[in-house]
């Protein structure tokens, strides 16, 4: 394995770290949007929130708005990623890996294939001054500690940010992510017993600082599957663009959560921005 830092953790200490951000992003929605003669592509997901687009340019300048939540460039691609995840060695955690450390790796004419990808994807996303991690997820299952609401990412829920962003994903080998459909979640904390457990933690009355409470814990920002839900998966090599909750945003956050990585599975190799 190549020297690359480990976190010791599927989950930082923070349980809000993933799912809710403090400093801005750059959002394309600001940038005005290409216009393309093409009328979009039939969505393969069945869900009137997702919107497949054509092309990256398409993907970060297209604005979520008509209850669209989000964008999906569907891709089939070239080479063996497979190999670029036995050569890093992870075991265990989550290991963020470097364009340079990509660069070292001795791979066949496949996996250089997936390496050219990898690189070029974060060239792209970084040409619209956005910040993309390549991380290689190791970890077993996970574990609840009694907790009323999980806070992990396992755990289907909407990000957040304290001003306009979304966050982009795409999947290359591995378990993929997985979406819920708005109408078919409801918010944890608005399940009657959940509420009520929380509100005996708290302390106090359903009031004001009780949100801020729920809040404070990314309680809120965390979902449970309706009877008779049917979650949607991401897919392997589709990049996608979600919309994340923040103070004035159009339309209602994407509900997703990562797969856990079980005993005996290979390890995920994701980009996340």
């Amino acid at each position: 394995m190549l020297g690359i830092k480990t976190r010791s953790e599927a989950q930082p200490k923070d349980p809000c770290a993933y799912a809710r951000r403090i400093t801005p992003q750059v959002d394309a929605r600001a940038i005005p949007p290409i216009i393309s003669r093409l009328s979009s592509p039939a969505s393969p997901f069945g869900y009137f929130r997702v919107k497949m687009v054509r092309s990256f340019d398409e993907l970060v300048t297209t604005a979520f708005n008509s209850g669209i939540n989000a964008l999906c460039w569907q891709r089939e691609l070239a080479g063996d990623f497979g190999e670029i995840v036995k050569k890093l060695g992870v075991t265990d955690g989550i290991v963020s890996v470097e364009d340079e450390e990509l660069l070292a790796l001795d791979l066949s004419e496949a996996g250089n294939a997936a390496r050219d990808i990898l690189i070029a994807d974060q060239e792209l996303l970084r040409s619209w001054e956005l910040s993309p991690n390549l991380d290689c997820v190791h970890t077993g299952l996970r574990e609840m500690d009694g907790e009323p609401v999980p806070t992990d990412v396992y755990s289907f829920h909407a990000d957040s940010a304290t001003t306009m962003a979304d966050t982009y994903l795409c999947t290359y080998y591995g378990a993929t992510s997985e979406g819920l459909r708005n109408e078919e979640a409801v918010r944890r904390v608005d399940v009657p017993e959940t509420r009520t457990t929380l509100l005996e933690r708290f302390g106090g009355e359903d009031d004001e600082a009780f949100r801020e409470y729920l809040q404070d814990n990314c309680y809120d920002l965390h979902y449970a599957p309706l009877p008779g839900a049917q979650p949607y998966t991401f897919g392997i090599g589709n990049l996608w663009r979600i919309a994340i909750q923040y103070p004035g945003c159009p339309v209602p956050p994407c509900i997703h959560r990562a797969p856990t990585t079980e005993p005996g599975q290979m390890p995920r190799l994701l980009l996340i921005s």
